[in-house]
């Protein structure tokens, strides 16, 4: 049995007076215990989104989430908030985008991660605080004594991200969902983060769904990816297979758009045209159609089905062939 199994996950946001947009539309995948997964795609393709419907964190008016979640034998969207609640932190952890708009700007850090501690596992404070200390070591923090009396504010990105990792994995979830873990930083920061990352699902057996649009990342730490563009799952694929062989165009796109230290000098960079706004509804066709360098007729007119559960294109790039 997978640990989360998503199935047909949509999610649709509706405003008095505005057409519904369906941010998520029908997105399926599965994550295995100790695996790692990741949904990568553009700014736009509903990624984030899936992530917060995931946890429950979609404001309770304006959208409408249908299909199912389940998280072991339990389907997360059916339980009650103070069931979510009791779930969320203990049994799923979630590493935010933003750390210093997640993180409480009026609030020592270390309350922040004994709270933790104190909600799930009935620490009393004393001993929460002495846990979060030996947390925010294991993430890398110097001088963690120090720190757990200061304020977001005070520390550096890279430390508040790994502030952030350390509430996450405070309870030892069994699911870790990391949503863009490394924007914002400098490379070097990304590499330890990262590392940080792989060296903590590898010696817990978390397993952990990373969503980015960085296909490095991706390259060095997923095992099974899955391609999202305009709300749906367009390829899926194991690492190593989806970086040697891309079958959809927009795969391809993203992976010739990463630039290469062996390029010519001066040379531009290959680009996707247009914008993620330049699309067909999926009902009508694919939606990538309006940017594909490969359209065809058949491409529009009809509802793309994903083939075999891993290719939702109509004329794909052959094997061996790089558009």
């Amino acid at each position: 049995m997978p640990l989360l199994d998503v199935r047909d996950l949509s999610v649709v946001f509706q405003r008095r007076g505005t057409r519904p947009v369906a941010a998520v539309d029908g997105v399926s995948f599965t994550v295995e215990p100790g695996q790692t997964v990741g949904l990568v795609g553009e700014s736009g393709c509903g990624k984030s989104v899936t992530s917060l419907a995931i946890m429950g964190l979609l404001p309770r008016r304006g959208n409408t989430v249908t299909g199912e979640v389940r998280f072991e034998d339990t389907d997360l969207l059916k339980l009650r908030p103070a069931e979510l609640r009791d779930r969320r932190g203990r049994d799923i952890g979630m590493i935010f985008q933003d750390p210093l708009s997640s993180l409480n700007p009026v609030i020592p850090l270390g309350l922040q991660v004994a709270e933790v501690l104190e909600r799930h596992q009935g620490r009393t404070r004393r001993e929460a605080l002495r846990e979060a200390r030996g947390l925010l070591d294991a993430v890398g923090i110097p001088d963690p004594s120090r720190r757990l009396k200061e304020f977001p504010h005070q520390l550096s990105g890279g430390m508040r991200q790994r502030a952030l990792i350390a509430i996450a994995l405070a309870c030892k979830p069994r699911l870790l969902i990391a949503d863009e873990p490394t924007t914002a930083l400098d490379v070097t920061i990304q590499a330890q983060i990262l590392t940080l990352l792989k060296e903590l699902v590898d010696n817990s057996g978390t397993a952990l769904v990373m969503i980015t649009h960085d296909l490095g990342v991706v390259a060095g730490l997923c095992d099974t990816v899955n391609v999202l563009y305009a709300g749906k799952v367009v390829e899926r694929a194991g690492r190593h297979h989806l970086f040697a062989a891309p079958r959809h165009p927009y795969t391809d796109g993203l992976l010739q758009s990463v630039p290469r230290l062996d390029a010519d000098r001066g040379g531009r960079l290959h680009q996707i045209r247009g914008s993620v706004s330049d699309n067909i509804p999926w009902s009508e066709g694919c939606a990538f159609a309006p940017r594909c360098d490969r359209v065809i007729d058949d491409c529009i007119g009809e509802t793309v089905p994903l083939l075999g559960g891993a290719l939702r294109c109509t004329n794909p790039v052959p094997k061996g062939v790089r558009v």
